[in-house]
């Protein structure tokens, strides 16, 4: 029977033991980040800003950005700061801190993917219906729903998590605190087995939920006579289905697959395209297939840049 430990810190796992190496990994993952915040909080801006986009699709659009900063947040800066501090530490409470917001936001993700593809089922499908539907009220109901709901969840999952047992080395094999590579370290998964069949079961709801919905967007899609009526449904849809694909792929190689005894370049991989990447990528694939988003981000960068020649001749008078 194995020792049990009570844990009072992790170690992460670290891209390399060459400082050379630790401060490359610092500048591109700061690289990723910057380039994420400023995608996202773009997106946030011009939907905020712009009233021609306060629509649903756009409101459940901001939702998205919010969590993928957040998500993005809760891995990435840990992992810089270790770089540059040249440590692996993480305490307890940080660890358990981790987990919670990341399978938080990314489960909040995952849940507003699914009424997003509901918005474009409705608005494709049932377009007489759409305004009564997917009123105001309805869409702030529906966003509520999403965020308190899996708020209860991610806490009891991740006080599931933490309630085993560990045994021994308190190495995780990843650059974050995920829970798989945590399970690895716990001397029992039995108490966790009824809660995971029940979140696959809550995870293949939704997937079949927005596969179901664009069976029925793309069989309404194809009968619509005009060219362009066809033309902007593809360009609201393929962006969402692009991104829903992206994230579900990547997470769920990263959840279900075998995890090894010894530590792996492809869990590394496979973790950076699943909590660095999707959040990196929506907001570029969602500007590059919508125009009117498209369009706001271009006035609002041209107004800026405006704002600042002007202030640039202001100051040189």
């Amino acid at each position: 029977m194995s020792n049990q430990t009570t844990m009072t810190e992790f170690l992460l796992l670290g891209f390399s033991d060459v400082p050379e190496l630790q401060i490359l990994h610092f500048v591109v993952f700061l690289v990723l980040y910057l380039a994420s915040l400023l995608g996202n909080l773009l997106i946030i801006t011009a939907i905020a800003l712009d009233h021609h986009l306060h629509t649903p699709m756009y409101f459940f659009l901001m939702n998205l950005s919010i969590l993928d900063l957040g998500s993005i947040s809760v891995t990435i800066p840990k992992s810089m700061a270790n770089s540059l501090m040249n440590t692996r530490v993480i305490s307890y409470s940080g660890c358990f801190a981790q987990v919670f917001l990341f399978f938080f936001f990314a489960t909040a993700d995952f849940a507003i993917l699914t009424i997003m593809a509901y918005d474009r089922y409705v608005a494709i499908c049932q377009p007489l219906h759409y305004e009564t539907v997917m009123n105001r009220k309805v869409c702030f109901q529906m966003a509520a729903s999403a965020w308190i709901s899996v708020f209860l969840y991610s806490a009891v999952h991740t006080g599931n998590t933490f309630a085993i047992s560990f045994c021994g080395r308190n190495m995780v094999d990843q650059f974050f605190c995920e829970i798989p590579h945590l399970l690895k370290l716990a001397c029992s998964d039995s108490d966790l087995i009824g809660f995971l069949i029940f979140s696959m079961f809550l995870g293949s709801s939704c997937f079949v939920f927005i596969i179901v919905s664009y069976v029925q967007i793309f069989t309404t899609v194809v009968k619509i006579p005009s060219e362009q009526g066809r033309h902007k449904a593809f360009s609201t849809c393929l962006p969402h289905l692009i991104v829903v694909s992206l994230f579900i792929c990547t997470g769920t190689f990263a959840y279900l697959k075998p995890t090894s005894s010894s530590t792996s370049g492809l869990d590394l991989v496979v973790a950076v395209l699943y909590s660095v990447l999707p959040p990196m990528m929506n907001p570029i694939i969602y500007s590059m297939r919508n125009k009117e988003l498209k369009g706001t981000l271009s006035k609002l960068v041209s107004q800026k840049l405006f704002s600042k020649n002007k202030m640039s001749i202001f100051l040189l008078q």
